[in-house]
């Protein structure tokens, strides 16, 4: 299951009638939407827009049946058990040893942004970067952990030359089990216009 479906699923579940027709799919042998909604004194839009959701996530088995000349569909529940089995395998990193550790940065010129270091001095403990002008000015506070504020306590200055990523985590002793993260806050900083990377010649 990906996150869509989980979505679809926990607001469906949450419903306060999602209890009472799955009380109903579990007593009749199948079901059609007008029925349950009559017996539940729900909207029928309500219902339909249910059991299609749970059909389509495989849930229920969907019928369609002919009643003088007229198509409808009946439901019946399929599985007796439901679980939300959500696979987080495609939102790792694809590779420990990721080629943008190349890559050149440096802290931006005039980046509107204020570093914080810790209180022994030894990391940035977050970053706070103002977004927009004027009366629409708005403060973003980003919390670091303790490898990308030791990463980012040796990143260059904009007077400084620029340094790839792996020289700067060397630099900052942060683990390479780490990396993931570092170009998290990497990519973000970026986004934000606080570091710039080396334009390639």
């Amino acid at each position: 299951m990906d996150f869509k479906q989980a979505a679809i699923l926990g607001s469906y579940i949450s419903k306060d009638y999602a209890e009472d027709l799955f009380r109903l799919l579990a007593t009749y042998t199948s079901i059609s939407a007008s029925e349950a909604a009559s017996r539940l004194d729900l909207h029928i839009k309500t219902v339909q827009d249910f059991l299609e959701a749970m059909s389509d996530l495989g849930f229920l088995v969907k019928e369609e049946v002919y009643e003088k000349k007229r198509p409808y569909f009946r439901y019946m529940l399929k599985k007796k058990k439901i679980s939300m089995d959500l696979d987080l395998v495609p939102l790792f990193p694809k590779s420990a040893t990721d080629h943008r550790t190349d890559l050149r940065i440096r802290e931006r010129k005039n980046a509107g942004a204020r570093f914080t270091t810790s209180r022994n001095n030894q990391y940035i403990s977050n970053v706070v970067i103002w977004i927009g002008q004027g009366r629409e000015r708005t403060e973003r506070r980003i919390n670091l952990t303790i490898p990308q504020g030791q990463f980012l306590f040796h990143l260059p200055f904009p007077s400084a030359d620029f340094q790839s990523i792996h020289k700067i985590m060397e630099k900052a002793d942060v683990d390479s089990s780490n990396l993931s993260e570092i170009l998290d806050i990497v990519d973000a900083l970026i986004e934000f216009n606080v570091i710039e990377q080396e334009k390639q010649i």
